[in-house]
């Protein structure tokens, strides 16, 4: 398998007119694996991604895919899916032929109903795009953007609109994917969903690639919790702990194993409830909200 990174961004800069919005941005998205980009509001990684995807010229740097300059439209687009934030289908096409049109626009050969059948589509095959519901339309740029089973797919809030079980096919569809060697790369402001799927994340904040890494490597940089409530009667806790203003108690830890092992006998010792026990590592929207107030 070749180590060439399926993405490579060198000192990315895009600036509007006076506006700097993305700022010496390097990073690297390896074969075969789920990077997601994400960045507060504003953040840049909107332009960097269209950059990436060859919808727009980057104002200095280098952005490669596959090698390619991804302007390079016949080298790179075939073997790209793209599913945007919003569809910008026919609203008087049918469902058959708005797949069927993006599949000879990029050029990828496919089944119109296999893929159809991925998304659950097929029984909308003869539907025109205005009567589809917004998870059936989110589920149709899914559909266009898999279609012919690409070696790189980006997908742009791939699960805003969809019920549970439409999020759970759609995740489903990308593990397939993946497993047939697919590169992915998501952004989304559902934060669980990067942290449950990425391999990696990078995480960008006013232009800049603040941090980046796998969720365990991102998360330890910041303290793990604990927290709970005692009753009135309860000696002091043999940790320091904040009271919130309801009176739980909140301990932030970097041990966090050892710290929860000293609560856990000190309250067997001493006969004492635990109540509303919670403890865990950071999660990724605690790393995410620590840029944002930086």
């Amino acid at each position: 398998m070749t180590t060439t990174p399926v993405i490579d961004v060198d000192q990315l800069n895009l600036t509007y007119g006076d506006f700097h919005a993305v700022r010496d941005l390097s990073f690297q998205v390896r074969r075969g694996e789920l990077y997601a980009l994400l960045g507060t509001n504003g953040a840049g990684k909107t332009s960097a991604l269209e950059t990436i995807e060859g919808h727009r010229v980057a104002t200095s740097g280098t952005v490669r895919v596959f090698g390619h300059n991804p302007r390079d439209r016949r080298a790179v687009r075939p073997r790209m899916g793209i599913m945007l934030q919003e569809s910008g289908f026919s609203p008087d096409l049918t469902v058959r032929e708005s797949v069927r049109l993006i599949g000879a626009l990029t050029e990828r050969t496919d089944s119109v109903r296999r893929v159809l059948d991925v998304v659950d589509l097929t029984r909308k095959a003869d539907t025109t795009v205005s009567q589809l519901s917004g998870g059936e339309k989110r589920r149709l740029d899914f559909a266009t953007a898999v279609y012919g089973t690409p070696e790189l797919v980006f997908l742009d809030e791939p699960t805003t609109g969809l019920d549970i079980q439409s999020r759970d096919d759609l995740w489903n569809a990308v593990d397939t994917l993946r497993d047939a060697g697919s590169t992915v790369v998501l952004t989304t402001h559902y934060l669980e969903e990067a942290q449950q799927r990425a391999d990696r994340i990078g995480l960008m904040h006013r232009g800049v690639l603040r941090q980046e890494g796998t969720v365990a490597e991102l998360t330890r940089t910041l303290p793990g919790t604990i927290s709970f409530s005692l009753s009135a009667s309860a000696p002091a806790p043999p940790i320091q702990a904040a009271a919130a203003g309801d009176g739980t108690l909140h301990v932030e830890t970097v041990a966090l194993q050892k710290d929860l092992y000293t609560l856990l006998a000190w309250a067997q010792d001493h006969g004492v409830e635990l109540q509303g026990l919670e403890a865990g590592p950071t999660r990724l929207d605690d790393v995410f909200r620590s840029i944002g107030n930086e």
